[in-house]
């Protein structure tokens, strides 16, 4: 890879963990919000625990894409070896 490339990445990365704590900030917010509404209407069933876990599978995969291990770079290997498997057909 070169530094271009490189530095796109890592712009990208930063850009993604900058989304997840944004979402996670968010999502606090409106749990704090929803669990507020809940006990001042007489604090029956929980139901903002279907928001939570809406927002806890978003939360999931923005934080896999921030945190997890990342994309691996396409070689020219993969190139090559997947157009000989196009023109095979």
């Amino acid at each position: 890879m070169s530094n271009e490339e490189i530095r796109a990445a890592a712009i990208k990365r930063i850009n993604q963990k900058r989304a997840f704590w944004r979402l996670l900030g968010v999502f606090v917010i409106v749990m704090i919000m929803l669990t507020a509404i809940w006990a001042l209407s007489g604090a029956g069933y929980y139901w903002p625990a279907w928001a939570a876990f809406g927002m806890g599978v978003a939360l999931l995969f923005t934080g896999w894409a921030a945190f997890g291990p990342g994309e691996k770079p396409v070689t020219e290997q993969q190139i090559s070896d997947e157009m000989r498997k196009l023109g095979d057909q």
